[in-house]
């Protein structure tokens, strides 16, 4: 099956860029991630948690196109994310908000709510840039990522079922 394959593909490509945020950037770099940074690696988690279903459960029509929806949605929000954080690296300097308290004690003082409102509105923490290849910077890289994560999960999403022996049985 096709939708099969490309579980795989998602699931080890999620899992092997969480890894590297991880294991190379944070601990190896010792680059600790901003507050959309960690929303953008929840978005990946997401799109691999339903890569994962769809693996262990190998759902056909309805349940495919659900599990497509899901992966739609948080390739979509990660992609969005990605956007507002390349956005901001991009403002002039005198237009960057300043820095605000950090993740884990927006989450342990703040409302949830309140804590992703003010995560989302960005920082100045999350316009700086620590990271470039090929002259992209590390958010404008998971621009990318998430686009062609969102077009295979429309693809699958809106893909036509073909029934091959529905001429020969129909006759």
């Amino acid at each position: 099956m096709i939708a099969t394959r490309w579980y795989w593909v998602g699931l080890i490509a999620c899992s092997a860029l969480l890894a590297t945020a991880y294991f190379y950037f944070q601990l190896e770099l010792g680059l600790p991630p901003c507050p959309l940074c960690m929303f953008q690696r929840a978005c990946l988690i997401g799109v691999g948690f339903f890569c994962l279903l769809g693996i262990l459960f190998r759902p056909q029509k309805l349940g495919a196109r659900l599990l497509a929806f899901g992966g739609s949605v948080f390739s979509a929000l990660g992609l969005a994310i990605a956007g507002r954080q390349v956005w901001l690296q991009h403002l002039p300097a005198d237009k960057v908000p300043e820095c605000g308290p950090d993740l884990d004690f927006m989450l342990e003082a703040f409302p949830l709510m309140q804590t992703i409102q003010t995560v989302l509105a960005g920082s100045g923490e999350c316009a700086e840039i620590h990271w470039q290849f090929l002259s992209f910077s590390m958010p404008e890289w998971m621009v990318l990522v998430f686009v062609v994560m969102l077009i295979i999960c429309l693809r699958l999403l809106f893909r036509k079922e073909r029934n091959y022996f529905s001429g020969a049985l129909g006759r």
